[in-house]
């Protein structure tokens, strides 16, 4: 990282009077990250306790985001947040990839936030809305536009498989992470020992599987027309089967107000 990033990250007095500057959607993005006294709260565990080998960033941003997560997201959404992030970055050291691991950190603590009600529009697809959260959040701390982006790309493309693998690190490290603990795919590249070790520091409820299919149908329900083309289209036929009517691609071609 380099050295303005690192500048970007200390707290300061001038943060309130920035604060005032931004959108009231970005500042309480900020605020409720913050404590009372206006610092920012601690992760509960240590940022620099190493699970499976992997360190989680131990930066103010890292921090603030851990807390706004925890703050905003129940305690399933949050450990699959941080499962995410383990297994996109063993993925990486895994395949001798290089890789900011504090974007990649961020990236998969706001990936899942466009679910939630506090961050959800009412026609953006819940991948737009977290990376537009992440994007704010971000800005607000003078992050370089080109890493702002990257993190946005990986939040926004995290449910759309087989063309995240192509791009950059980030992008490509988080979708594996969230391929991984949804989807297992990859499972058995991981030994049962970093398995083990991650789940025991965020784990997986016993009806993990049942759950988190219905924290996506609850947080995308309202707005079905934005799972077109995507694959939250399985969730509502098979949450909401008697009122979600998929559309159909080739439907729309021939429907389309054109004559031939």
């Amino acid at each position: 990282m380099s050295p303005a990033r690192r500048d970007a990250n200390k707290v300061g007095d001038g943060r309130a009077a920035e604060a005032a500057t931004i959108s009231d959607y970005k500042r309480r993005t900020i605020v409720r990250a913050r404590s009372r006294h206006g610092g920012f709260v601690e992760n509960q565990l240590a940022s620099h306790e190493a699970i499976a080998g992997i360190a989680v960033p131990d930066s103010a941003i890292a921090r603030a985001a851990t807390q706004l997560v925890r703050d905003t997201e129940d305690e399933l959404m949050f450990n699959h947040s941080r499962r995410v992030f383990f297994w996109g970055a063993l993925t990486g050291k895994r395949k001798s990839i290089s890789f900011d691991a504090e974007l990649l950190y961020l990236g998969a603590m706001f990936h899942d936030i466009g679910l939630t009600p506090a961050y959800s529009s009412p026609n953006l697809r819940f991948e737009v809305d977290g990376a537009n959260a992440a994007r704010d959040f971000l800005e607000s701390y003078g992050v370089d536009e080109r890493d702002v982006e990257d993190v946005w790309t990986a939040i926004a493309l995290h449910t759309t498989p087989g063309v995240p693998e192509h791009m950059r690190p980030t992008i490509a490290l988080l979708t594996a992470g969230v391929e991984m603990d949804v989807l297992g795919i990859a499972y058995h590249d991981f030994t049962a020992e970093q398995r083990q070790h991650v789940c025991e520091h965020h784990p997986r409820e016993v009806n993990f599987k049942e759950c988190i299919i219905s924290h996506f149908a609850d947080g995308i329900i309202g707005k079905p027309a934005t799972t077109f083309g995507n694959v939250k289209a399985d969730v509502l036929a098979l949450r909401d089967p008697e009122h979600f009517v998929r559309s159909n691609f080739c439907s729309l071609i021939l429907g389309s107000p054109w004559p031939n």
